[in-house]
């Protein structure tokens, strides 16, 4: 196994402190350290886990190889600038930084260090997500929905960059084309930033994915439908569920026609039913934890020097699909 990664988590609220939680786990790392402006916060945790509590990121060991960036967005570009300038490996958590501008600064400063510089959009390790990677299916539409009810953390950005930067780094990764108009509405209800927004997004491909996103909801919903010319899939973030449904390849050779069968026949009933027309599979979400996928995902990257699979090239272009969403909203904002 060689010798152990010393990683530290910076920020250990409320994702945070999951973080701290499975690298404490893994048995090829050594959680050094954990940092929170909270000192009873960071000591509570620490505790848990076995390692040291630090009330400032500066103070953690000179040998520290990677971390965790899990504090407020507004602080994102900061932090983990400090660590790529000291050629620390960094797992910043989405969104990647609070404007465009940082973000592109925060992808130079990965591109000049030696470190590895990963986004941390879970979503690309949920199953069903990976699957549909595997599929290469060339969506057509989409439609998300991302609703949740308010909560009084990560007020410091709004919903566009809270909960829609999830669904926008999903389609840009399975639409793998330039953003041809974008065009939204929304608005603010309690926050003084936006708490609910409806985009429609148009690809340089024909695709198009029409996109929700709210937390001002009375309960949760976290779906997402793609279709394509041999395909239709189904996912339920909440439900842990997701149904992929695919046409048979004599459906899509046109070695079969519908048109000709007499339902009312037998012998021809017998045919429709025999014919594999659509391959149906359904898939459980709970296989595994995503936020388990995504570290070792992470710890990987950085003991093989290997490009993460969620870059910073990656946030970089989420984030400039969510401003061009924020600028549309201004224009025709409630």
């Amino acid at each position: 196994m060689g010798e152990k990664l010393k990683v530290a988590v910076v920020g250990v609220g409320y994702l945070g402190r999951h973080h701290a939680r499975i690298y404490s786990s893994m048995p090829d790392v050594d959680l050094v350290g954990v940092v929170d402006t909270n000192p009873e916060n960071a000591e509570r945790v620490a505790a848990n886990y076995n390692t040291r509590s630090f009330g400032d990121y500066h103070d953690l060991p000179d040998d520290l190889q990677a971390v965790s960036v899990s504090t407020p967005t507004t602080s994102h570009h900061e932090i983990a600038s400090h660590f790529l300038g000291k050629g620390t490996s960094v797992l910043v958590e989405k969104p990647m930084t609070a404007t465009l501008e940082e973000a592109e600064a925060l992808h130079e400063a990965a591109s000049r260090s030696d470190a590895t510089l990963q986004v941390g959009h879970i979503e690309r390790f949920n199953p069903a997500i990976m699957a549909i990677r595997e599929l290469k299916v060339e969506p057509k539409f989409i439609e998300s929905h991302r609703l949740a009810p308010f909560k009084f953390r990560c007020t410091d950005v709004g919903v566009v960059m809270d909960l829609m930067i999830h669904d926008l780094d999903i389609i840009l990764e399975l639409c793998q084309s330039p953003v041809s108009d974008v065009r939204a509405v929304g608005g603010a209800i309690l926050a003084g930033t936006e708490d609910i927004a409806s985009a429609r997004i148009e690809f340089e491909s024909g695709a198009v994915a029409n996109i929700t996103a709210s937390r001002v909801s009375f309960k949760s919903l976290r779906r997402t439908r793609v279709f394509s010319s041999d395909s239709f899939i189904s996912l339920d973030y909440e439900k842990k569920y997701a149904l992929l449904a695919r046409k048979s390849k004599d459906l899509d050779l046109g070695k079969f026609e519908a048109g000709g069968l007499d339902t009312g026949n037998v012998e021809d009933l017998k045919k429709l039913l025999m014919t594999d027309l659509i391959q149906v599979k359904e898939l459980r979400l709970d296989e595994y934890e995503p936020l388990q996928k995504e570290l070792e995902s992470f710890v990987e990257s950085v003991r093989s020097r290997r490009s993460p699979l969620v870059p910073s090239s990656h946030g970089v272009r989420s984030i400039r699909l969510a401003n061009s969403i924020l600028e549309s909203l201004q224009r025709h904002k409630w």
